[in-house]
């Protein structure tokens, strides 16, 4: 994708530890999502209190997730995520610190979920009849999959927040989740 920041690449097993804590995947989830915010703007988001909020973005800090950020009235500055997206390596010696990591993204974009529909019906006619929940079963080869999966990136990421400058008066932070994989049977096997 030319043009884009890539995602930062997770392959140290501490930085994953970071990200499976599930305060820390959603601070760092929120920050990407919406843009510089306070401690306090975070805890508000993420269910927290500000010093609890505070203690862990420093330790997202230190593993370069998040930074400091210019604010607009110099008492409480705000924190940014250092990123704009996220991707686990593949090293089969980290696969139990990345099934921790994927096991907190899927309990966070469950409880989007559910906070969706708790909020659906305060929400606009318009970001209701826009918004969606779709699953699919495709039956496509491996590289089908792998095309099909870079194509939806490159239509998606040029959306992406904290990618977006050019965001029109209106636009709101959107959660979109996409997986894609071999669905395996309840021995383990692929399905056929």
């Amino acid at each position: 994708m030319a043009g884009l920041p890539p995602r930062k690449r997770i392959e140290d097993v501490e930085l994953m530890r970071a990200l499976a804590h599930p305060l820390r995947s959603a601070l760092v989830d929120h920050l990407m999502a919406v843009g510089p915010r306070t401690a306090s703007e975070c805890a508000a988001a993420v269910g927290s209190t500000a010093s609890n909020c505070s203690w862990h973005l420093r330790q997202l800090a230190q593993h370069g997730l998040v930074e400091r950020a210019e604010g607009e009235d110099g008492r409480e500055r705000p924190w940014r995520a250092c990123q704009v997206g996220i991707e686990l390596g593949d090293d089969p010696e980290l696969h139990g610190t990345q099934l921790a990591v994927v096991g907190t993204t899927l309990t966070r974009e469950k409880e989007l979920v559910e906070r969706y529909f708790d909020a659906a019906d305060s929400l606009d006619k318009e970001w209701r009849d826009a918004s969606g929940i779709n699953t699919y079963s495709l039956r496509v080869t491996a590289a089908e999959l792998k095309e099909l999966v870079h194509a939806i990136d490159a239509l998606v990421r040029p959306y992406v927040g904290a990618i977006r400058d050019d965001a029109p008066a209106g636009a709101l932070p959107v959660h979109l989740g996409l997986r894609a994989f071999p669905r395996i049977d309840a021995e383990g096997k692929p399905s056929t």
